[in-house]
């Protein structure tokens, strides 16, 4: 009786101990979930250059590491560092009155009425709908601005954020497989069942982020190359605008690319606006339609209705890291259920068998 109370009241502490701690690592959040994506994501790097190098752990890690700074991290930031930049300067230029964008929404009712009938029809209001899409262009550009000024001012924390991710890495890089093994054995669910999920957990990150993040990449620079042979202005801007946006499975780029196609289409200029329809269909819209299957829905064997529901899930329930942990989430729910239906079902055919048997061994 003593010794259940004594292992119910560890157990009671260690889950209590283990709540506290995810509390205490709760503002690391972000770093610590990009670290362990990086990690996950470049562990084939490591393991090529384990075959190359030898045992070499530290070497290896910091190898690693060294190329994933190159190809992702410091791109990321001059990117982003151009976006803001761009953005701060559309900013100016609605403030100073030089970009109006009632204006141009002006210019499409006007040229085309047949809109407006249309979304009479849904009893949409167009000066309503006018004003709310004017608040929308204004707030993006004012957040935009005002990321800036945040970036400036609380630079310390975001470079403390960015080196403890990259720190993290290396660790995770190093010593991930001792971790996952330790890991196992410390978990009461069965070492075969934590193998398995352990292995999808890997699987869907690698999948969702490198699949993601490549087709946005490829979407967004798409979209920026035609807007700036276009002349439209901000290209730069609106290609790094419709990278992130292409995040949402289905809708994606067209977000941006479409009332740009019908605002020129509006003032006259059909060339360019028929050129962006018909490039943005053909090319944009078959790189996400071609690809987000193959790279996302292939590797984590979930099907193209819940890579989509989970996805716009994730976002909205944790946010721009949302895209990798929706259907991380999702992975694990149906990974979860195969492992009971399979066992369940084993279970049930052995019980079943078990009275025939009984039953034949009686004289």
């Amino acid at each position: 009786m003593y010794a259940k109370l004594e292992t119910r009241t560890f157990l009671a502490m260690l889950v209590g101990v283990s709540l506290a701690f995810v509390l205490l690592m709760k503002p690391f959040f972000g770093p610590i979930f990009w670290a362990v994506a990086v990690a996950l994501i470049f562990h084939p790097v490591q393991q090529l250059l384990h075959k190359k190098l030898g045992d070499r752990p530290n070497i290896n890690a910091l190898i690693t590491l060294f190329v994933c700074l190159v190809i992702v991290i410091i791109p990321v930031l001059v990117l982003g560092t151009a976006m803001i930049g761009e953005g701060v300067g559309i900013y100016q230029k609605i403030q100073d009155g030089e970009i109006r964008p009632g204006e141009y929404i002006d210019q499409v009712n006007k040229s085309f009425p047949a809109i407006q009938s249309l979304l009479a029809q849904f009893d949409i209001n167009v000066a309503e709908l006018r004003d709310r899409t004017v608040s929308a262009f204004l707030g993006g550009s004012q957040f935009l601005a005002k990321q800036a000024l945040g970036v400036g001012q609380n630079t310390f924390q975001f470079f403390l954020g960015l080196a403890l991710m990259i720190y993290l890495a290396f660790f995770l890089l190093r010593d991930g497989s001792k971790l996952v093994e330790l890991m196992i054995k410390a978990l009461p669910l069965g070492d075969e069942r934590e193998r398995l999920l352990f292995a999808k957990f890997a699987e869907v990150t690698r999948a969702t982020v490198k699949g993601n993040l490549l087709i946005a990449i490829i979407q967004g620079a798409l979209g920026g190359i035609i807007f700036a042979v276009l002349g439209i202005t901000g290209a730069l801007l609106w290609g790094v605008v419709m990278a992130i946006v292409s995040l949402l499975p289905a809708v994606g780029a067209a977000i941006v690319w479409v009332p740009a196609a019908i605002y020129l289409a509006a003032v006259g200029d059909l060339v360019s606006a028929v050129v962006l329809t018909v490039f943005g269909v053909v090319v944009i819209g078959l790189a996400d339609n071609l690809l987000r299957p193959i790279l996302v829905g292939r590797d984590t064997k979930l099907p193209d209705y819940l890579v989509l529901l989970s996805t716009l899930g994730g976002i909205a329930m944790f946010g721009i890291n949302g895209f990798v942990m929706g259907p991380l989430v999702a992975a694990l729910f149906m990974a979860f259920w195969g492992i009971f239906i399979r066992e369940f079902s084993e279970g049930a055919e052995q019980e079943a068998r078990q009275p025939n048997s009984d039953q034949s061994s009686e004289p």
